[in-house]
């Protein structure tokens, strides 16, 4: 799937999303999602939401309290998460790839900046801006992307954000103007449950190791 013209794009840098993505997904979503906002309110935004549920954004607008406590269950839920931290089956050769065609790399993610400083510690691979949900606003809103773009001195038409959500990762780079490749492992936006959303991604691969080749077809990659 490609919206890119005949003539190759430039591509300057990369940018990826973590959880998921760089690192194979171990916090259950649904299990959080629903401890934070109990049984039949989680039903009833499901089904509104079929690209799935943005909970940082419901519970923006809780009361002080009921927000303390709803952090403090997402914060459980990611801990849990950082004691299982594995970095994803590709991830170190494509990012190898890019260092060594100067291409650069950033990281954005809904998660905290202790998993990315653990992501950089425990992997030996450093991504640079690497946004946590400590920048507001965060994703699907473009800022961060641009942010990056900013920073680097680089079009977001030169950058392609990578990510597995289809409503925080695809919608953030598309607003920003930026390519965007889903990673979509197990197939699951290839239901019906998606087929009638706007939002498409412009390229969509299976593994991260499908991305060398996406690259070296579709963009020019001087540096």
């Amino acid at each position: 799937m490609s919206t890119v013209s005949a003539k190759p794009r430039r591509l300057r840098g990369v940018v990826f999303d973590m959880d998921g993505t760089l690192t194979v997904p171990v916090i259950d979503f649904a299990s959080m999602y629903r401890a934070v906002l109990g049984d039949d309110e989680y039903k009833r935004i499901k089904a509104e939401n079929p690209s799935g549920i943005d909970i940082l954004h419901h519970i923006e607008n809780w009361s002080p309290d009921k927000q303390r406590e709803a952090y403090q269950i997402i914060a459980d839920f990611e801990k849990q998460g950082l004691d299982r931290l594995q970095i994803m089956p590709g991830a170190a050769e494509l990012c190898g790839f890019l260092d060594a065609k100067k291409i650069r790399r950033g990281l954005i993610t809904r998660n905290v900046k202790e998993a990315v400083d653990l992501f950089h510690q425990r992997f030996g691979m450093m991504f640079s801006p690497a946004l946590s949900r400590e920048f507001r606003p965060y994703k699907p809103n473009p800022a961060p992307l641009l942010h990056i773009c900013s920073t680097w001195d680089i079009e977001p038409n030169e950058v392609m954000m990578v990510g597995d959500s289809l409503k925080d990762d695809v919608a953030c780079g598309k607003q920003a103007g930026a390519v965007t490749c889903l990673l979509d492992e197990k197939g699951r936006y290839g239901s019906q449950e998606f087929a009638n959303l706007d939002l498409k991604p412009d390229f969509k691969v299976s593994s991260l190791n499908e991305v060398h080749s996406l690259l070296k077809s579709n963009f020019d990659l001087t540096p």
